[in-house]
């Protein structure tokens, strides 16, 4: 049985993450390039952002019993196969797993245009996850 209120929560956790990174975001790349305090502030925002949809997904999963992991890569996938999430969706969710660990491991070598581009232009890929995975509930009768 998948767990509504948790996943919903989540879901209540990550849209406030996305607005605050919309309020901060600066507007252009130089005025992120310059300050290191916003910055900073927008990669850790990023993160925990990522961080909460892939929670999402492992709550999904766990309710669904779709068996043991192998890897987050591993949940992603098979919450494709069995239609809560489109190949779409699974492309973008797997490159921000990535972007993840590079904000989290690699910091020395963060690319700052590469997360400017993220703030203002793939923000919208989290909204597309939200609406699919409530989608999903919906279907599943779990609103």
């Amino acid at each position: 049985m998948v767990d509504r209120e948790r996943i919903l929560s989540k879901i209540s956790e990550l849209r406030g993450f996305l607005e605050k990174l919309k309020e901060i975001a600066p507007k252009t790349f130089e005025e992120y390039e310059q300050s290191e305090v916003k910055r900073r502030a927008c990669e850790r925002l990023l993160q925990i952002s990522i961080e909460c949809a892939l929670d999402v997904c492992d709550v999904v999963f766990s309710g669904l019993r779709l068996g043991v992991p192998a890897s987050e890569e591993d949940i992603i996938e098979k919450l494709n196969r069995a239609g809560v999430i489109t190949d779409g969706t699974t492309s973008k969710l797997k490159g921000m797993k990535g972007m993840r660990n590079i904000l989290v491991h690699g910091y020395p070598y963060v690319d700052d245009e590469k997360i400017f581009r993220s703030l203002t232009k793939e923000l919208k890929d989290f909204d597309v996850f939200i609406d699919e995975i409530l989608n999903f509930l919906k279907k599943k009768g779990e609103p």
